[in-house]
């Protein structure tokens, strides 16, 4: 699914709407209202929804999700591999998952990201900039980069959320949002995690600068794993951050296939 529709983005003059869309010949393109729906092929009539009410980075990855959609269809090879192994509601969710590669794929292509890399390093501020030129969501962003990651490197979105103190009440708290890890790495973060407020993630978002310190991964359990982190704010208040492990600490603290995370 990843060559075919990388493929198909090396083919379209570029990854704007417009663009994207001359690789589909004869399958139109609207925009409208579709309440909680981003969006969706429809191959009897030959066209693409997108709804119009969502912001325009989710607009967009949803484009090339659809799009993703109509390669997948096209391809009768790969449709038949994947009826021959799944089937009902795994089925579709197999489907959604590799529309969602597919959707990656056209919009972080690989040059783009190993540029990230190259420029940036392995970091949080590599995790920003990849967003920001693909105009992609930093969730979105963080999974592309996290698998073309060598060294032992964690990701994470952190953001401000409300979360219930010991009395039930809400209170405003820095936490992670998403992460992932470098294929070399078992572990990744829980999501909702807190991040303490002398921490450099913490100092990032108080500050607005880039923080870069030998520091540690706060695990919910208290464990403070030895890492090097670089936490990158944006102007939406979310901290890009990276923790790169220590030699020999490569283990943390809950599988990446924890049906929990």
């Amino acid at each position: 699914m990843k060559a075919l529709a990388a493929g198909y983005a090396r083919n379209v003059p570029g990854l704007d709407a417009h663009s994207l869309m001359l690789g589909l010949e004869g399958i139109g393109l609207e925009f409208m209202p579709m309440g909680d729906r981003d969006g969706a092929y429809d191959p009897e009539h030959k066209v693409i929804l997108i709804n119009s009410k969502v912001r325009p980075e989710r607009q967009r990855f949803t484009l090339a999700h659809e799009i993703s959609h109509a390669l997948l269809l096209g391809d009768d090879d790969l449709l038949s591999d994947i009826h021959d192994v799944f089937e009902g509601e795994r089925l579709e969710q197999v489907i959604e998952t590799l529309c969602n590669v597919g959707a990656a794929a056209i919009l972080m292509p690989e040059e783009l990201v190993r540029d990230m890399i190259a420029r940036f390093g392995e970091t949080g501020r590599a995790l920003a900039e990849l967003s920001k030129r693909a105009d992609v969501s930093a969730s979105t962003a963080l999974y592309t980069l996290a698998e073309y990651t060598q060294g032992p490197v964690l990701y994470a979105v952190c953001a401000v959320a409300k979360q219930e103190d010991d009395e039930g009440i809400p209170r405003p708290v820095l936490s992670v949002r998403v992460s992932g890890a470098a294929p070399s790495v078992k572990y990744a973060l829980r999501p909702g995690t807190p991040i303490p407020d002398d921490h450099p993630v913490a100092l990032a978002l108080d500050t607005g600068f880039q923080m870069e310190a030998d520091s540690y991964v706060p695990f919910p359990s208290g464990r403070k794993m030895p890492a090097h982190v670089v936490a990158y704010p944006n102007k939406y208040r979310v901290i890009n951050v990276s923790f790169a492990l220590q030699k020999g600490e490569i283990q943390g603290e809950m599988p990446k296939d924890d049906p929990d995370k």
